[in-house]
């Protein structure tokens, strides 16, 4: 079983089992999601990053206790993912270096839809020179903001500029963007190939998960 951590808090079922259920569908991995507490609009700046590192910690431990064979931290930023691992024995895998190492042999000049202001340090690390421009949703300035219709709409406008900067892959920076599957609308009317960090996060763990 693959433990999802997500760094979004909340009740809502459906949005909780999202990016698992992604996973599942198209790896054919078993999942089981879990979120952090108290931070219901997720992390979106260095604050909420930072405290949610030990939250993540101390739930990787958990499902590791109750028997995941690996942890993947559904989050771009790979908030904890050093930490984790220095935690604990099963394969966890961070969203954003996935989805950067996935994007790296999709492509060669890749642009990066990010959240935040800058590319995750864990995403850019990775694409090195090969990242070629860089744009976020205007307005947007959480994962809760893309879940509206205006959210989506900027998201799919600023991946038109990474087109436009002469990106030939886009990858996602922010896995809020596998949430509203913006993906299929990417593809739809830019033409271009599309790097999402949950299902990069999926195709990892079909490696590591033991057999």
């Amino acid at each position: 079983m693959l433990a999802v951590i997500r760094v979004l808090t909340t009740d809502d079922e459906d949005l909780l089992n999202a990016h698992g259920r992604l996973i599942s569908e198209r790896y054919g991995i078993p999942t089981r999601s879990y979120c952090i507490p108290d931070q219901p609009r997720g992390i979106y700046d260095d604050e909420t990053e930072r405290v949610a590192v030990p939250k993540i910690v101390q739930l990787a431990r958990r499902v590791e206790e109750e028997g995941a064979g690996a942890i993947f931290i559904s989050c771009a930023a790979d908030p904890a993912l050093a930490e984790v691992r220095a935690t604990c024995k099963v394969p966890v895998i961070g969203a954003g270096s996935a989805a950067a190492a996935v994007a790296l042999a999709a492509g060669e000049r890749i642009g990066v839809l990010n959240l935040m202001e800058s590319t995750p340090a864990a995403v850019a690390a990775v694409l090195g020179r090969r990242m070629v421009a860089q744009a976020r949703p205007e307005g947007v300035t959480n994962t809760r903001d893309l879940m509206t219709p205006e959210g989506k709409k900027q998201a799919l406008k600023a991946a038109g500029l990474l087109v436009e900067k002469g990106a030939d892959v886009i990858v996602f920076a922010c896995t809020g963007y596998s949430t509203i599957g913006l993906a299929g609308d990417i593809k739809k009317h830019l033409g271009v190939r599309v790097i999402d960090a949950v299902e990069a996060g999926g195709l990892i763990a079909s490696y590591v998960l033991p057999c």
